[in-house]
């Protein structure tokens, strides 16, 4: 896909419906995720907002930590980590299928609903999982949506999904059904949906059920902004010989660090 295409899409999914239909490989970068496509498949998805699926195979204990690193170390370079762990013995075929998928479509649901217009198309960019079972872009981009309005009916504010929450005074697991209690219990006024999801070994998308319904309940919400230090006077601000910043060396220091 030419740079000028990319630029004349500013959606992710209309520029994900152009790669999967010129069959691209490489990897598309949202403002919330990268979509990693093979023939105009997808075939990973990560997102800053969603638990990773090494956290979720060790974290439930599907596979040990060592093991998870193991086939890293070996296999990461040659994109094939997900074969190695099959190989290896350390995962059945269908159980990495089935944490895959369930890892990827989580992502996609955050890099798409936050996307934005800062979209960058990388070609021939892969992944270091490897190929484990690609997905087509429309069915990627269905259940995406098929999410949304699932999660909207429950609650309708998506500030839930990406932000610190916060308990309610009168909020209390121990009332509530077990899954839902458990997720309560993890709300401190600093995690995020993502990080309970994570510390329950849960996908990300069943754990959003569980807080948009705690949220539509009244009993979370996100936390208050953290108040911003005070600020002291600095002496000799207000004479003549203050130095001004060098708005120079800083667009170097800007562009230097993008081009990295």
């Amino acid at each position: 896909m030419t740079a000028a295409a990319a630029r004349a899409d500013r959606s992710a999914p209309g520029l994900l419906d152009t790669l999967a239909a010129d069959r691209a490989t490489g990897a598309l970068t949202t403002r919330s995720g990268i979509f990693y496509l093979a023939a105009g498949h997808v075939v990973h998805v990560e997102s800053a907002h969603s638990p990773a699926l090494g956290d979720l195979l060790t974290r439930s204990g599907a596979l040990a930590p060592a093991g998870w690193w193991e086939a890293v170390e070996r296999a990461g370079s040659r994109q094939r980590v997900g074969r190695q762990l099959v190989d290896s013995g350390r995962l059945t075929a269908g159980a990495l299928e089935l944490a895959h998928l369930g890892a990827l479509f989580d992502a996609a649901y955050f890099a798409l609903a936050h996307d934005g217009t800062a979209l960058r198309f990388r070609p021939g960019v892969a992944h270091w999982l490897g190929a484990v079972r690609p997905v087509t872009v429309a069915t990627v981009l269905r259940e995406s949506y098929r999410r949304r309005a699932l999660l909207d009916r429950i609650w309708p504010d998506a500030a839930v999904d990406t932000a610190p929450l916060a308990r309610t005074p009168d909020a209390d697991p121990a009332v509530l059904p077990p899954r839902r209690g458990r997720a309560l219990a993890l709300v401190d006024g600093g995690r995020t949906a993502a990080q309970i999801a994570s510390a329950l070994a849960h996908r990300t998308f069943h754990t959003l059920v569980e807080l948009r319904r705690l949220a539509a309940d009244g009993l979370v919400a996100p936390a208050p902004p953290v108040p911003a230090p005070p600020v002291h006077p600095v002496p000799g601000a207000g004479r003549a010989d203050w130095d001004e910043p060098d708005t120079a060396l800083l667009r170097r220091l800007l562009d230097a660090l993008e081009a990295l």
